[in-house]
């Protein structure tokens, strides 16, 4: 097994349904630190000045197993994407992309080889759920050819306003033919154990896996709380946060709406207060892994 991969197993999975879930890595990126850490620099100044970089950080991708299907939230980095020249746009927007990351994605960083790590391959999967659509989330579609795909409506919407490539959205990465979505929109909820989110949607209708409106990284982005018969419950908040302890300090990352990334870690902060052993799950944290494990 990956050392970067980590599975806590549930006793008993009578009441949710759930048996475990796991943290597989598709690989590593350096980001510049205005990108976790924000900053008071307009993001294309920081971009293009910075010459610092952070150490490399995962790029995680979760997998449920539940009693109705195996679950992915996030499918991370596609390796063509440093093995293929013609992966990124050209020209100044492909400049822009080499000045915000540097992967690392070696054979054995696949999706596919990660799941094999877990006993598992692509097509078991019944359902991968993505919380935004940039390229380090979505870049295992093209192993999930007999998945269903899950994304907000208003995520799949950025893809059609003007010039989606500049803005982190690599359509032709993502509309790719024979893929199943399924655009979804979340519903008003006043599930009291949810507070303060006042929209929510119950994937399997047994309260284990509930997505969660967090936008602000971009658009549509979406959260998944994961809860289990034992063990405290998850929060997979994708890139809301770079690690849980900057979530805890209230910082927000150089990426996205400051004032909707702030509103969005306002709501998780007081989620985790009516769930004090709530475990949140960044997609670039470090220390995930562990943290999972602990949990």
């Amino acid at each position: 097994m990956s050392a970067t991969t980590a599975v806590s197993r549930v006793e008993s999975e009578a009441r949710t349904g759930i048996k475990a879930v796991s943290v597989v890595s598709t690989g590593t990126v350096e980001i510049h630190p205005e990108q976790p850490y924000g900053s008071r620099k307009p993001l294309y100044w920081w971009l293009l000045t910075s010459r610092k970089w952070t150490p490399p950080l995962p790029i995680n991708a979760y997998v449920i197993e539940h009693s109705k299907g195996l679950f992915l939230f996030d499918t991370g980095q596609d390796r063509a994407s440093v093995t293929d020249d013609s992966y990124f746009p050209g020209g100044f927007t492909g400049f822009l992309y080499d000045r915000l990351t540097r992967f690392h994605i070696g054979e054995e960083d696949t999706l596919t080889a990660q799941l094999a790590t877990l006993g598992y391959s692509p097509s078991d999967v019944d359902t991968a759920i993505l919380s935004h659509l940039h390229e380090d989330h979505m870049g295992g579609l093209p192993e999930l050819s007999d998945a269903d795909l899950i994304v907000s409506a208003a995520e799949w919407g950025e893809l059609w306003k003007v010039a989606p490539e500049p803005r982190g959205f690599l359509r032709k990465h993502i509309q790719i033919p024979g893929l199943k979505w399924h655009q979804i929109t979340l519903e008003p909820t006043a599930d009291p154990a949810l507070t303060p989110f006042s929209e929510a949607l119950d994937v399997m209708g047994d309260g284990s896996l509930v997505l969660l409106p967090t936008p602000g990284h971009t658009t549509g982005s979406m959260s998944l709380l994961v809860r289990r018969g034992t063990g405290s419950p998850m929060l997979l908040v994708g890139d809301l946060t770079y690690g849980a302890d900057i979530l805890e300090r209230r910082q927000v990352p150089g990426v996205g709406n400051r004032r909707r990334l702030l509103k969005a870690t306002d709501k998780v902060l007081a989620l985790k207060k009516e769930m004090p052993d709530l475990v949140v799950l960044p997609a670039h944290d470090p220390t995930a892994a562990r943290r999972l494990l602990e949990s």
